[in-house]
């Protein structure tokens, strides 16, 4: 289950970097921001309502010819405000919450096989998401060496978290292939 406040803090921070439908923040939320944190189309929706409600944002009106009208989104005084509190505060200690972890520990007592797949799955899964955000990364140096992306950029968190979401599933491949290189092993050995 999402927090409401930290997705909020999610929305405001993805809105830092400009206005945005929510249409169009749902799908960055699936290269972007998901680099560290997720939120389903309808928990973001039913979220910026209650933040045009609370203040934090607002919301314009683009009529459209053959498709529906679409709000776009920005940050107000009040949501500025509210952004820049929640970047002076401590985080919260981050957790590990994974299903799959939990299988593996389990793993001596419970169906071995399944659990390979899941471990595969994920592998798969990661090296997916590795190639869109070094895609995203790519797209967003433009040619350019990250030292002179990072010394003349507009806007750095995007990158530096997307460096982060690189980071993580790339660690994620690394221990999947050590997880079923022992697995091997261990079958192979017996």
């Amino acid at each position: 289950m999402v927090s409401a406040m930290a997705l909020q803090d999610a929305i405001l921070a993805a809105l830092s970097n400009g206005e945005s439908s929510g249409y169009d923040m749902a799908k960055a939320f699936d290269v972007t921001v998901a680099n560290f944190w997720t939120a389903s189309p309808q928990q973001l929706y039913r979220e910026l309502d209650k933040m045009e409600t609370a203040g934090l944002i607002e919301a314009r009106m683009i009529q459209q010819l053959k498709r529906p009208n679409k709000r776009l989104f920005s940050l107000t005084d009040h949501g500025r405000a509210t952004l820049r509190g929640f970047t002076i505060r401590a985080p919260k200690p981050t957790a590990i919450r994974d299903e799959l972890l939990v299988q593996v520990e389990s793993m001596d007592l419970a169906d071995a096989a399944s659990i390979t797949v899941n471990v595969q799955n994920k592998l798969k899964a990661s090296e997916t998401k590795l190639k869109r955000y070094e895609r995203t990364r790519s797209h967003l140096l433009d040619g350019r060496s990250e030292r002179a992306y990072l010394a003349e950029a507009d806007h750095l968190g995007p990158y530096l978290t997307l460096s982060r979401g690189i980071t993580f599933e790339q660690e994620n491949i690394r221990w999947c292939e050590f997880v079923l290189a022992t697995l091997e092993d261990r079958t192979g050995a017996s």
